[in-house]
């Protein structure tokens, strides 16, 4: 019995080895903010394209010209196989590496600064204080009563919204014209 091989995918290279590079301006790490880098292993240095937004690895850290890995704008297996113009785009290192972990320090102490404290519920007035007191203390038999009180005046309110007005007009409105009015053009 002859048991067939499952096919396997060839091994790939790691690295990008293209001599392409973008027509795009080189991208300067000092003016892409200190949370979008992350330079904490050199060798996997990685930061958000500014075009998709995606954390993209940074090839040829060794080499003589640093680039951005060339990388689709979708999400892998959803979105449409695009590739995002910032692919090989040149990387220009402006920024010593103490220098982002203080900018990168910097900006976490901004940020946890700006992150919003426990919410302390607002105290009540005397007056809303004593209603909602009132309503606690109220029973079924008071509730039942005060709607007793109220009937009353509810089935009066609807009786006179019933009532349609004497005459042909509406009240309270000027009388309806009973000829068609042309208006008169004068030369």
């Amino acid at each position: 019995m002859a048991v067939s091989a499952q096919p396997v995918a060839k091994e790939r290279p790691r690295r990008t080895r293209t001599k392409r590079v973008s027509s795009l301006p080189a991208l300067k790490l000092s003016q892409l903010p200190p949370s979008h880098i992350d330079l904490r292993d050199l060798l996997n240095a990685v930061l958000v394209c500014e075009d998709c937004g995606t954390w993209v690895p940074i090839t040829g850290i060794k080499a003589k010209v640093q680039k951005l890995v060339p990388h689709h704008t979708g999400k892998a297996g959803v979105d449409a196989a695009i590739r995002c113009r910032s692919s090989n785009r040149v990387i220009k290192w402006d920024i010593t590496i103490a220098d982002w972990r203080n900018a990168l320090a910097d900006a976490i102490t901004e940020a946890s600064s700006r992150t919003a404290t426990a919410v302390l519920p607002k105290a009540f007035s005397p007056q809303t204080d004593r209603i909602l007191q009132a309503r606690a203390d109220r029973t079924p038999g008071g509730r039942k009563a005060d709607w007793d009180k109220v009937l009353p005046h509810v089935a009066a309110t609807d009786k006179h919204r019933q009532a349609v007005p004497a005459g042909d007009t509406p009240a309270e409105s000027p009388a309806v014209p009973q000829t068609t009015l042309h208006p008169h053009t004068t030369r």
